[in-house]
């Protein structure tokens, strides 16, 4: 009699599933008996009417895999009014019962790997700046050395027998000596 109401959308209570009945068909007819519309379901909780009719029909290898598959399942008896819990456990043991392969990872282990791989891109990019930085450090390092080689050498007269002025830097090297007397 209550298949018939089912059938009849008459029916409000729960439906609880019979040994006959499949994961999908269980979750399809709590949905009917509440009067919800798979589009209805797809506007809540933006999962496509694709994935919730590949769960409805038990077509499990149409779902995105993973640790997604639990969030369909979630989402889909959240917004019937199902207890996500008891039917993520029942969606694991139709999956199991169906020969798919049950992922055994868990939001802890995914959200590790994601805040460990954050974390050696962050030291990579910091590995990269420390050398960075230190190559500049060297490179104004040699750049004062040489300056301060080339201003002793010119204001004790041996610059100009070490490394003579080219015509191009004349004007730069007499400026350069008259910056320098006037701070002597």
């Amino acid at each position: 009699m209550v298949g018939v109401k089912i059938l009849l959308g008459l029916y409000k209570g729960p439906v609880i599933g019979n040994s006959m009945s499949s994961f999908g068909e269980d979750l399809r007819m709590e949905r009917v008996s509440r009067g919800i519309a798979l589009e209805d379901i797809t506007a809540v909780t933006k999962i496509s009417a694709h994935h919730l009719m590949a769960l409805e029909q038990d077509r499990f290898r149409q779902l995105p895999g993973g640790i997604l598959n639990k969030g369909i399942v979630r989402g889909y008896a959240g917004a019937v009014g199902l207890d996500q819990q008891d039917w993520t456990e029942r969606f694991l043991r139709a999956c199991a019962a169906s020969g798919e392969v049950v992922p055994d990872e868990d939001w802890t282990t995914f959200a590790a790997n994601v805040g460990r791989a954050r974390l050696q891109r962050r030291e990579a990019a910091e590995y990269k700046l420390r050398w960075a930085g230190a190559g500049l450090l060297l490179m104004a390092a040699m750049l004062g050395g040489y300056l301060a080689v080339r201003y002793y050498g010119i204001r004790a007269g041996w610059w100009s027998t070490f490394m003579p002025a080219s015509h191009l830097f004349s004007r730069a090297h007499a400026a350069f000596l008259s910056i320098g007397h006037f701070f002597s």
